[in-house]
């Protein structure tokens, strides 16, 4: 991502009122994880926004809880090198539920300062500008769900009460730190509500381009984790929790600008010929898109009948059973929205899927197979099964052609992880076809999800 150019002096002074003491500059790493560098605010203007920082490549070879993962790219006979941190200055935020700090996004560069083709990011990137190629600019937003709970990680509210503005006033108050929060670091929040789940939140923020919408989301989670425990509470978005309780996902609502308007805006009762092909290409690599979208193995039990998570490979008009499910006569609100991804996958990672496979349909200009209505996990007609568990996913990603879209270090650093995550499922008993959640997956998913 190219630098703007951005006037120093005007950043400086922006700081400088704001009251900023300490910038970080951050990289998401495998995981979805902010990772980085803490500086005093002079040394950021005056070395690090011009010239960068460096940061040991071992951050894409660790798993949530900070193992080393066997990676070929990234190890210690590679030496575990530097990486150079560049400071995208565009990306600026300046926190106020954190005063005194402010953050920079960073793309990763090698010593040959060519971008680090295992790093998340770098990967979005090439599948932008693989859109931007064919003259179309990816418009992204991410709804991301994720529960409320107490010091122990108990739901802080046992009863469900899908969008009620009546009950637990407490919550709210939290929920409007958490919307002041993300308005602060420059998102555009639009709404919340309680969802389908024991204190279980959305919050919505407006659609952007898609590496600003990856950064955000990314951002979102962190800044929602840090309102929760300031205000003696915690939040996670592990997909699935609890076996008897909804769900947590991260619903990617998807459109393509030309010229600045939605080149989906004419599709009236059905989509239109870009819109299809955008929906054929994400249809024919939906099972192998579903490793990037579902990374950890509890992920699979959230997708099961009446979860309002997809099963099979369906797409379709305005109906919640389906994977595509395909907004159209609103103009310039056209959109697709994928409902499989999980809100613990990394958002980079998974629009990075989507939009290769999107662009692809594009290329090939692929036909949509047959519309899908009524109900779909009664019955899925022909359409195909969606990977059910962590295995089936690695079968369904490797090898495929969308893992050759990716960078050959990105798409086995993604198999590297999601194997050492089913292996150590595995060894701790975990049925991935059964719908219990043991206390060893809470253990290890649920307070960093």
């Amino acid at each position: 991502m190219e630098k703007t150019g951005a006037n120093l002096d005007e950043i400086g002074k922006r700081l400088s009122e704001a009251g900023v003491h300490t910038v970080e500059v951050a990289v998401p790493d495998n995981t979805g994880h902010l990772r980085g560098k803490r500086m005093p605010v002079d040394h950021f203007l005056g070395s690090v926004a011009t010239h960068g920082c460096h940061l040991a490549d071992a951050i894409f070879a660790l798993d949530l809880h900070d193992e080393i993962v066997d990676n070929p790219y990234v190890n210690m006979g590679e030496g575990f090198l530097d990486f150079h941190l560049s400071p995208e200055l565009n990306t600026l935020r300046v926190f106020t539920h954190r005063p005194g700090y402010a953050l920079v996004f960073c793309g990763a560069e090698g010593a040959d300062k060519k971008p680090v083709p295992f790093a998340p990011r770098t990967e979005l990137q090439r599948q932008i500008e693989r859109l931007t190629g064919l003259g179309y600019e990816p418009h992204v937003a991410t709804e991301m769900e994720f529960f409320l709970c107490d010091p122990d990680w108990e739901p802080v509210e046992s009863s469900i009460k899908y969008s009620s503005l009546t009950v637990r006033p407490d919550i709210e108050a939290v929920v409007l730190e958490m919307r002041e929060g993300l308005r602060g670091a420059a998102m555009r929040v639009e709404q919340s509500n309680l969802e389908y789940g024991p204190s279980q939140i959305e919050i919505n923020v407006a659609a952007s381009d898609a590496m600003t919408t990856a950064d955000n989301t990314v951002l979102y989670k962190s800044i929602i984790k840090e309102v929760a425990e300031l205000n003696g509470y915690r939040a996670t978005f592990m997909s699935k929790p609890w076996a008897d309780q909804s769900g947590c996902g991260m619903h990617i609502h998807s459109s393509l600008n030309a010229d600045g308007v939605n080149v989906f805006s004419d599709s009236a009762d059905a989509p239109n010929a870009i819109m299809s092909h955008w929906i054929a290409g994400q249809v024919e690599h939906a099972a192998a898109m579903q490793l990037l979208g579902i990374p950890f193995p509890t992920g699979y039990k959230r997708a099961r009948p009446y979860t309002f998570a997809p099963t099979h490979v369906t797409w379709g008009l305005d109906n919640r059973s389906l994977l595509f499910r395909c907004i159209v006569g609103q103009g310039n609100a056209n959109r697709v929205e994928n409902r499989a991804a999980g809100a613990d996958a990394n958002p980079h990672l998974m629009l990075a899927a989507l939009l290769g496979s999107g662009a692809d349909g594009i290329e090939r200009q692929l036909e949509l197979p047959g519309v899908s209505s009524g109900d779909t996990y009664d019955d899925p007609g022909t359409a195909a099964s969606l990977p059910a568990t962590a295995d089936e996913a690695i079968t369904a990603f490797e090898g495929s052609a969308l893992s050759t879209m990716f960078a050959e270090e990105l798409a086995t650093s993604v198999l590297v992880g999601a194997r050492w995550e089913a292996s150590l499922a595995a060894d701790n008993g975990v049925d991935q076809a059964a719908d219990e959640i043991t206390q060893w997956e809470l253990e290890r998913y649920l307070r960093l999800s």
